[in-house]
């Protein structure tokens, strides 16, 4: 995944702005990322990756999957989601 590329695909929020609010805003947890234009308020499916960036170091350094495969897995996420509801 590219720093242009979707992370939060509820909200259209990229890997950059996620990276760049973790730089300047420091967030001491998670859910705090939510402050990013809604990042990981929607199906949920972002969270792990969210997280995964935040507590690392230097959060570019992260390697997520393609946007292809990050959005067909994302898709069969929100379809047992909805078979579970």
């Amino acid at each position: 995944m590219d720093d242009d590329d979707e992370l939060c695909l509820c909200f259209h929020v990229t890997k950059r702005k996620v990276i760049q609010f973790i730089r300047v805003n420091r967030p001491k947890v998670a859910s705090q990322l939510s402050e990013c234009y809604g990042a990981g308020t929607g199906c949920g499916w972002c969270r792990p990756f969210l997280k995964r960036l935040m507590e690392e170091e230097d959060p570019a350094s992260v390697e997520l999957p393609s946007p292809e495969t990050y959005a067909l897995d994302r898709s069969e996420y929100r379809r047992r989601s909805d078979l579970d509801s």
